[in-house]
């Protein structure tokens, strides 16, 4: 047990190198609900399920398209026709993929598409419906390719 006793999380933030671009991203592509800017102007605040999302534009844009090998990621659930529409719409606009995992044991079971923002975040959808046992196609398979 902790000392402090944390009650929720009110936001996670990710650094973008360009807002207007990043908000497209988020909000028409991911289909998260966009809340507004904050005051700045330099953050935009987005809403899935219980979470908020501040976008924050980065004073010097980073070029990096990696984790830097540390495994940081945002993931976010969808379900099995969603994930397969990912990988069809991630393919047609060209959205950088990372890799395509089937995860039979561990925390967090399921399938994980783990793909680049416009700015380089690694993010990853998955869909915890996928068992072991269930087929594995690779992401050129499911993006009809």
């Amino acid at each position: 047990m902790g000392i402090l006793k944390i009650e929720g999380v009110t936001h996670w933030s990710i650094p973008v190198n360009d807002l207007e671009e990043s908000e497209e991203f988020y909000g028409d592509l991911l289909g998260l609900k966009p809340m507004g800017r904050l005051g700045n102007s330099v953050m935009s605040c987005f809403n899935v399920g219980d979470h908020n999302i501040l976008l924050c534009q980065r004073e010097q844009p980073s070029e990096k398209t990696s984790d830097g090998g540390s495994g940081a990621h945002h993931s976010f659930t969808v379900s099995p026709e969603t994930f397969e529409q990912a990988c069809k719409v991630f393919q047609e606009r060209k959205i950088p993929i990372d890799n395509l995992t089937y995860r039979a044991k561990g925390f967090f079971t399921g399938r994980e598409l783990y793909f680049f923002d416009p700015s380089g975040n690694r993010l990853e959808l998955r869909d915890p419906t996928w068992q072991e046992g269930m087929p594995e196609p690779s992401f050129d398979e499911i993006a009809g390719r």
